[in-house]
């Protein structure tokens, strides 16, 4: 009787901790794919006038553990720094270097730097940048 309640509570422990591994990864994978910008904090300008031609997007390529996008009139590339639900954009990105009217790419760029984690909506259609509890950037899927 011991060995058959022993047995339970392992196999009972393995199921457990099997099923904590699968939300993680499966959260993770959430962010992959392209995301098109719909809020971003701060600016004194209608959204709409700091991205009059092209809403900023960003792609993320889990398997490559790359980042890139457009900030709207420059695309940006780099290295994907993502650790569960924490998000890091501090390395230096490459951009490319057009010349862009207006602050929109540069608030952009600079409001990037301070997201420290991100959340994904329930149904997968909204990514959330996140600075300590502060949502600053909002995305939705493409």
């Amino acid at each position: 009787m011991k060995k058959i309640i022993l047995a339970l509570a392992v196999l009972s422990l393995a199921f457990v901790s099997c099923n904590s591994v699968k939300s993680v990864s499966s959260k993770t994978s959430s962010i992959e794919g392209s995301w098109e910008l719909n809020y971003i904090t701060g600016p004194r300008i209608a959204f709409a006038g700091m991205y009059p031609d092209k809403k900023p997007s960003i792609t993320f390529n889990l398997e490559e553990t790359t980042v890139s996008g457009r900030n709207s009139c420059n695309s940006y590339s780099g290295r994907l720094n993502i650790d569960g639900s924490k998000i890091s954009f501090k390395e230096p990105m490459m951009v490319t270097k057009m010349f862009c009217p207006g602050e929109g790419e540069n608030v952009y760029m600079n409001t990037l730097q301070k997201i420290d984690s991100y959340s994904v909506s329930e149904d997968g259609k909204t990514l959330n940048f996140i600075m300590g509890d502060i949502v600053l950037m909002r995305f939705e899927k493409k």
